[in-house]
């Protein structure tokens, strides 16, 4: 589809076309990784080298990377009760803000009545004040922020989360999903214990990603139990052409990432200089640090799904939040733990921008909206 314009960047990224290379390289090597002759060392030192790749990337060690089947497995992994680190107590609950990913929010392997949600502000940045009042007077607890939040995109204060988990004894696991490729990411500045990564996010194929676990961290027992693949931290027969692909995509991702930030930052400007043209229009988390690809907005009246259908019809893919939600009709939940009312929530249009993303495709998108925004809003009523 040719004509169409694609501004849903954060749902997933088109494959690079580095990344496609490294696939269908991979695809020739017929040996399984963990063989020692010839062909399972070729296709070893291709896992090896993504795991390079990945480990530079976030300031780690190539043995501290773990492959896995994508960004939630990852998650699932990290959110491990028992981890400590350097001999500390070991975690025994978890807290996690409340505009976590879907995979976040269902706890990992801890018990539900283990599981605590941490508020946020107006703003969508994580309340400092409710996370120390949680950490006060408990067994020691690891907390999972996301660095950057899928539909606002706003970047939360992670180092200054992670001083103060720290000094209650605690570990600290980042979501760095969304963030990643987008904004620096390293475990080191972020004093995190784990991130985790996907690659679908930075231009590789879906169904690959990473958790990072921080040199000192100990007690990351595995979830899929059967070999000894990854360090003995996940089992199965690593996904090759994948996992070269994802280090494919890093590389590049890593390479451009202060021009993209430059294009991508001209780009979002025109686009909420021509959104805010629209009388009573909202952006959500305007206020604070964000991605510079992301936008969320709304209008009071406006239906989302209406809205997202009718920019479709014109040939643009937006998105009304999160993609692994983007059949549910409810309310987006990060508003919600925002503070904002059913009916914006339920109004919230993302449009997230990407490396080929032009000046053109954000030119259709606002004549797209302009032609939504005078049927659907109306004399204030909304057709849906």
């Amino acid at each position: 589809m040719p004509d169409r314009v694609y501004l849903d960047w954060n749902a997933t990224t088109p494959l690079r076309p580095e990344a496609r290379a490294a696939m269908e390289a991979a695809w020739e090597i017929s040996g399984n990784p963990s063989s020692v002759h010839s062909e399972g060392r070729k296709a070893r030192r291709l896992v090896e080298d993504s795991r390079a790749a990945v480990a530079e990337a976030v300031g780690a060690r190539p043995q501290d990377v773990v492959f896995t089947s994508g960004g939630t497995e990852a998650n699932a992994l990290a959110l491990t009760p028992g981890m400590r680190r350097d001999g500390s107590p070991p975690v025994q609950r978890l807290l996690v803000s409340a505009i976590e990913h879907a995979s976040v929010l269902a706890g990992g392997r801890f018990p539900v009545a283990t599981i605590q949600t941490i508020n946020v502000t107006r703003s969508g940045l994580l309340d400092l004040d409710d996370l120390r009042t949680r950490l006060e007077g408990g067994a020691p607890a690891l907390v999972s922020v996301m660095l950057a939040n899928n539909e606002t995109g706003a970047i939360q204060p992670v180092a200054e989360v992670a001083d103060i988990v720290h000094a209650a004894g605690g570990l600290l696991h980042v979501d760095a999903i969304q963030a990643f490729g987008k904004i620096p990411v390293d475990l080191r500045d972020l004093k995190a214990d784990l991130l985790t990564l996907s690659a679908h996010k930075i231009g590789g194929p879906k169904g690959v990603g990473a958790v990072v676990v921080a040199e000192a961290v100990q007690g990351l027992d595995p979830l899929l139990r059967g070999g000894g693949q990854e360090f003995g931290r996940r089992a199965g027969t690593e996904n090759v052409a994948g996992i070269s692909a994802f280090g494919a995509a890093t590389r590049v991702a890593m390479a451009a990432g202060q021009e993209d930030g430059f294009h991508l930052q001209a780009l979002r400007d025109r686009l909420e200089g021509g959104l805010r043209q629209t009388p009573g229009m909202i952006l959500f988390s305007e206020g604070v640090q964000r991605l510079l690809n992301t936008t969320l907005f709304t209008v009071p009246g406006l239906r989302a799904e209406t809205a997202v259908i009718g920019f479709d019809l014109d040939g643009i893919a937006v998105s009304s939040g999160s993609a692994c939600s983007s059949g549910k009709v409810q309310p987006s939940h990060v508003l919600a733990a925002m503070g904002y009312g059913e009916q914006l929530a339920q109004g919230a249009v993302r449009l997230s921008l990407g490396w080929s993303t032009s000046e053109a495709d954000v030119d259709l998108a606002l004549k797209a909206w302009r032609k939504l925004a005078n049927t659907l809003l109306r004399e204030g009523r909304n057709t849906a």
